[in-house]
């Protein structure tokens, strides 16, 4: 996106099929990224971190939400109107229990989201 001013609708941004059980739509500036994530039922999110700070909002659903390093982790269960804030670098991974749809805020914007070299989502 730019520095510029940008207004726009979900309705106007094409769902990316990420892999058969997640589609996304991003939205960024210079400072932060919102993405609207769909995820269907028992679709997982890999174990992964990035040095983004993190908020989750959850609209719709329940999602399982698990942080830390294996052997050290905390699970969150999340449903609609639940938002868990993740620290950059802190490993994690999550696991839709039923669909649900799920904003998250990145700050600074994920690049490698913007690149596409997201591998761990595609599939």
């Amino acid at each position: 996106m730019s520095s510029q001013p940008l207004h726009t609708r979900w309705s106007d941004i094409p769902p990316e099929p990420m892999n058969p059980l997640l589609t996304r739509q991003l939205v960024w500036g210079d400072q932060a990224m919102i993405s609207r994530i769909e995820l269907k039922k028992g679709c997982i999110v890999p174990l992964h971190s990035h040095p983004n700070e993190q908020i989750a909002y959850i609209t719709e659903g329940l999602m399982r939400f698990t942080l830390g390093e294996p052997g050290t982790t905390t699970e969150y269960m999340l449903s609609a109107g639940d938002l868990l804030v993740i620290p950059g670098n802190v490993p994690h991974m999550a696991e839709a229990i039923e669909f649900s749809v799920n904003f998250d805020i990145f700050a600074p914007p994920r690049q490698d989201w913007i690149n596409k070299d997201d591998s761990y989502l595609r599939g």
